[in-house]
């Protein structure tokens, strides 16, 4: 049987977690899965005014999210994050990134820092087409 629900218990969400995480272990091996975020503003937690969040797992730093607030933009800001989360995630092992977007300035931003497409999901959403970018790492 099955159920279908917009609002899953944390419980089952936990149990999917953890069987995906066993059995993944267990094929491939530990993916030492850590997060990584690199925040700007200030020292307390209300002054962050963006930033860039994600992980790093199996050699591999993948950006979930980055976001600046309008007036910190065109400033270049972007990829000093991007360059910030490659740095740790090389101290930490890896040997390269990936990021996805459908926004074509931050598919701009992302290519000036090196990152090649890898693949493309059009209309996603409607009209924009969802890009997928990597880059190799290097320790320098």
């Amino acid at each position: 049987m099955f159920e279908i629900t917009d609002a899953p218990p944390a419980e089952a969400l936990e149990a999917i977690g953890n069987g995906l995480t066993a059995f993944n272990a267990a094929d491939v091996g530990p993916s030492e899965r850590r997060p990584l975020a690199v925040l700007v503003g200030g020292p307390d937690a209300a002054g962050k005014r963006g930033g860039l969040s994600g992980y790093t797992a199996w050699g591999w730093l993948f950006v979930q999210w980055l976001w600046l607030p309008e007036d910190l933009r065109g400033q270049g800001l972007a990829g000093k994050l991007l360059t910030a989360a490659e740095e740790e995630a090389i101290r930490r092992g890896c040997h390269g990134a990936w990021i996805d977007t459908f926004n074509p300035q931050a598919l701009r931003a992302y290519k000036r820092q090196g990152y090649e497409t890898f693949g493309e999901l059009p209309d996603f959403p409607p009209g924009r087409s969802r890009v997928f970018l990597k880059k190799l790492l290097v320790s320098q």
